[in-house]
């Protein structure tokens, strides 16, 4: 899956994901667009997005600590192009 068709799909499920939430944002989701700071993602939101990854991609068990845990703490915020580049590495390995 190249890099525009990962983008493309992780936008699209955080668009299902947060479809119901009256929520506007500015320009649309981007790249540059983060679950917290810009989605105001609960901790639950997290795990029904790692959830719909994974079922988007058609792989259960991705390493999404790899993702959100640095040095053994929570990241601060997680934009979606590292969630481009995490899929990309994960999907290549497999």
């Amino acid at each position: 899956m190249s890099k525009e068709n990962l983008l493309a799909m992780v936008i699209g499920v955080l668009e299902d994901t947060v479809r119901d939430w009256d929520m506007e944002l500015e320009g649309g989701m981007n790249a540059a667009t983060t679950l917290l700071g810009d989605l105001a993602f609960e901790s639950i939101d997290v795990v029904q997005f790692a959830v719909a990854l994974e079922t988007a991609v058609g792989r259960k068990g991705l390493p999404f600590e790899k993702l959100f845990i640095i040095d053994g703490a929570y990241v601060d915020d997680v934009a979606v192009s590292q969630i481009v580049a995490f899929l990309e590495e994960e999907l290549v390995l497999s």
